[in-house]
């Protein structure tokens, strides 16, 4: 479903900033935070033509930054062009991420370090350094999975990190209670998005049988969208989700429940 056509007053007034929003999940929750209110939509990632491109295609309240999660002084660099702009960030997506299929005995030190530093550390420190910005009202998301819980064969690293993040969470929310600052996990299932091509480095064939295969198990009987996940993170993002904290929130049409 295209977001096109939805304006409301959602996110009246926000900031927001987006991690890893030039393309899939971060793209299509830009495009929504922009078409339900948001006063300005910042969004990050490290390949300047993809943040070009996202820009265009939300067209307007929005600002791209190049910089990678990773690197803590991207970060800083990050926060400061916000901070001189608009002095608060009122919505963190923190949501850049990676991972590969590695079976246990293929897995190196390489891999393990790449995605460990992409997925906790560079998510620990996006967080870490949005809360000068951030007051009462403020609210974390961040893009867990639903493999937190369920074995995907060769998936091990990528789903301990997605599992630290949860565990993150719980801690986060009472860290940040006292803020009154709300942090929440969303978790998706099956989404196929830019990212199976360049960070998994599959071809047409093989995301079509894949998503046939996570089709096949999933009560809803269909992979999800950008946008179904984006929805998602707009609620916890909202004031409808005022007395909502600490949760992991699974949009993946049953996949890992049942």
């Amino acid at each position: 479903m295209s977001t096109r056509n939805i304006h409301t007053t959602k996110h009246a007034g926000k900031v927001a900033l987006i991690t890893g929003g030039s393309t899939g999940i971060g793209l299509a929750t830009a495009q929504r935070f922009v078409d339900e209110g948001a006063d300005h939509v910042y969004i990050t990632g490290r390949r300047q033509p993809e943040l070009d491109a996202a820009v265009r295609q939300i067209g307007r309240k929005v600002t791209a930054i190049r910089g990678d999660i990773r690197v803590l002084a991207d970060l800083d660099r990050v926060f400061a062009e916000i901070g001189r702009a608009h002095g608060r960030l009122d919505i963190l997506f923190a949501n850049a991420g990676g991972g590969a299929f590695e079976p246990l005995g293929a897995v190196t030190e390489a891999v393990f370090d790449k995605y460990f530093g992409i997925n906790v550390k560079g998510t620990l420190f996006t967080v870490q350094k949005a809360l000068p910005l951030m007051s009462a009202g403020a609210a974390i998301v961040v893009n867990g999975s639903m493999v937190s819980r369920k074995g995907v064969a060769a998936f091990g690293v990528y789903a301990a990190t997605k599992a630290a993040l949860r565990s993150f969470v719980r801690t986060w929310a009472v860290d940040l209670k006292d803020r009154g600052i709300r942090v929440n996990v969303v978790a998706p299932g099956t989404v196929v998005t830019p990212a199976y091509r360049s960070e998994l480095g599959m071809n047409d064939a093989q995301i079509e049988q894949f998503a046939a295969q996570a089709a096949s198990v999933t009560p809803l009987g269909r992979v999800g969208t950008p946008d179904e996940i984006a929805k998602a993170v707009s609620f916890l993002a909202s004031d409808d989700a005022s007395y909502i904290t600490g949760i992991e929130l699974f949009v993946d049409g049953g996949q890992a429940q049942v």
